[in-house]
């Protein structure tokens, strides 16, 4: 089973249990807003025991008016029936007002803690879960969480007053006729227990399915391109389709108990509200010494009060689905917040200043799985403003040198050093700002294009973002571009050449004046033009420091102070370019292969 089915099946099976430590642990985010939520409890409490009294007017208008037809004092009871109501106005809206801000804010809360969470997760983390899912804690999941704030706490809580406060004043003008109107509750019970269990279950997989159909839409609206090269639209559009159909059982599997589940309340509450009349009636009817004297106006207040008291029943049902979404929803925030990040700084660093760029390898193991060995006893230096390459075929280690330099993973065996200290025991922050990353898919973000060369940072002057552009021949075509450093990029860069999103990504290496710079493939897929503008760039960014190149192209490397020849995570050899091609080994055989690829495509051409 894949590790991604794996993942499904156990989200299929959160929220089965912990339900009052996630709850006790949502109460946390409500402390900092307590002076804004007390006054909304208050508000909502005021507001059912208001309703409480309503059916009272409705018994002394028929009892002292409308029976002994006497018209004094019925419009003093009709004014207050109408100002009970006209309060219940004013208290809602305010209590509108104040639970929705109180949800604004825990919601605001809950995704800043979440966002920075998973922008601190090691890289492995995003290996093992499909952005599509990320996105839903963001987003679905959060907004689950704010239905249960906004609409959940507050009206479960004034429901549940409701409730008490009917029964106490029915208990109170009748006991006998309480105890008959309350014989339905037990069935009440039975069909809340069924609907509860059933409805948990389609939440449970109401909320897997979402997943699943935005984890597909990310990674293939991401893919469109390659998708539309192959004529694979017909495919995609079977397993998306196979994926909604899942979602859309699931919804119908939940819209069942809703249909029955609501009617049979109904049911239940008419029931109730015959028993009422039939034991109610013959009470009124007969006013004999034997019965308590009930009257029709007390009846009637009673068969109100019945429906009454169902209406919030039906509530706490309906608010059972918000509450079940919510834990649901809970259970997947709380798993991510909880996720360890594994990629830390120590408590006491020993090193947390711009570095010489000094880097040696200790007989390094690491694998991505398991012992599935990436790299096997790996042992290199590299000294301060040295460049090396590292050359070999796909899948030999290159990028994953690289990726360790930066602790984006953490070795198995051996040691990583920098300047002598041990990567792990390097302040994280600081050990990352001593390197820039030019990769061969540069990654743009939506803005401007000083902002993409900035990236945030305030120190990063406009004079220098201009500069830095300028020394590696990006200011050429910035300045033709309308409102040139100002410029909008679109996601990803989208309208800008590959080899000029590179020159942006070489003017952000050098503004950032790293200590060490890594090239992976970054002169990739581009004309002879733009790759002699390139070349430039690179020996203008490798000026004075230590760097590393990956690449497939050994024309790129060859003046590189020293080439490592990785095979299946090994060194087989290391010198420069001309000492490598005389010992005729494997450096020897990829360059006689590459060279004698491009004469054949020469002479094609």
């Amino acid at each position: 089973m894949s590790t991604a089915v794996k993942q499904f099946h156990e989200e299929e099976a959160i929220g089965k249990t912990y339900d009052f430590q996630v709850a006790r642990r949502l109460l946390r985010y409500l402390k900092p807003y307590i002076r804004l939520l007390v006054p909304a409890l208050a508000l909502t409490l005021a507001l059912n025991l208001l309703g409480v009294l309503q059916p009272k007017f409705t018994q002394y208008a028929i009892d002292w008016h409308i029976l002994p037809r006497r018209t004094d004092g019925l419009m003093l009871l009709v004014g207050l029936f109408l100002g009970t109501q006209l309060l219940r106005l004013i208290f809602s809206y305010f209590q509108a007002i104040l639970v929705n801000t109180v949800g604004q804010y825990v919601m605001f809360d809950i995704r800043k803690e979440l966002y920075d969470k998973l922008q601190h997760q090691e890289v492995a983390y995003y290996d093992r879960n499909p952005v599509g899912r990320i996105m839903t804690r963001l987003t679905t999941d959060v907004d689950a969480l704010n239905q249960l704030f906004t609409e959940g706490v507050t009206d479960l809580l004034g429901d549940l007053v409701m409730i008490v406060a009917i029964i106490s004043v029915m208990l109170w003008m009748d006991v006998k006729l309480t105890l008959i109107s309350l014989l339905t509750v037990p069935l009440l019970f039975a069909a809340t227990t069924w609907f509860r269990r059933g409805a948990r279950k389609g939440y449970d997989l109401v909320r897997t399915r979402i997943a699943r159909i935005n984890a597909f839409l990310q990674e293939h609206f991401a893919g469109a391109q390659t998708v539309q090269i192959f004529n694979a639209e017909a495919k995609s559009l079977r397993t998306f389709d196979r994926i909604n159909d899942e979602y859309r059982k699931a919804n119908i599997e939940t819209i069942f108990y809703y249909a029955v589940f609501f009617p049979l309340v109904e049911l239940i509450g008419a029931v109730g509200v015959a028993l009422i009349i039939w034991y109610g009636g013959y009470r009124v009817m007969q006013n004999t010494q034997e019965y308590t004297v009930l009257t029709l106006g007390a009846l009637v207040a009673f068969i109100q009060y019945s429906q009454s008291l169902f209406q919030p029943i039906r509530d706490i049902s309906d608010k059972y689905n918000v509450l079940q979404a919510a834990v649901v929803a809970s259970h997947r925030i709380f798993k991510t917040l909880d996720q360890p990040v594994v990629i830390l700084t120590p408590e006491k660093p020993l090193k947390a200043e711009r570095a010489r760029g000094r880097i040696e390898f200790q007989n390094v193991w690491f694998a991505y799985k398991d012992e599935d060995w990436v790299l096997k006893d790996v042992s290199f230096t590299v000294e301060p403003g040295q460049s090396i390459a590292l050359v070999g075929h796909t899948g030999s280690g290159k990028t994953t040198i690289t990726n360790l330099l930066m602790r984006f993973y953490d070795i198995q065996r051996g040691k990583i050093l920098l300047d002598g200290v041990d990567l792990r025991d390097w302040d994280l922050t600081a050990l990352r700002q001593n390197f820039a990353v030019v990769l061969q898919e540069v990654f743009l973000f939506s803005g401007t294009i000083e902002g993409n060369i900035r990236l945030g940072r305030e120190d990063i002057t406009e004079d220098r973002v201009r500069w830095a552009a300028q020394e590696v021949h990006a200011d050429r075509f910035i300045r033709r571009l309308k409102d040139d450093y100002k410029a909008e990029v679109r996601e990803r860069g989208a309208g800008l050449s590959v080899g000029q999103k590179q020159l942006i990504s070489f003017a952000r290496a050098l503004a950032f004046d790293p200590a060490l710079l890594i090239l992976d493939e970054a002169t990739s897929s581009i004309d002879t033009e733009t790759e002699q503008l390139i070349q430039r760039a690179i020996e203008r960014v490798m000026r004075d420091r230590t760097s590393i190149v990956v690449a497939h192209r050994l024309s790129t490397v060859q003046n590189a102070d020293r080439i490592i020849v990785l095979h299946h995570g090994e060194i087989r050899e290391q010198g420069t370019h001309q000492e490598l091609l005389a010992e005729r080994g494997l450096y020897w055989k990829l360059y006689k292969l590459q060279y004698a690829d491009s004469r054949s495509v020469l002479a094609t051409d």
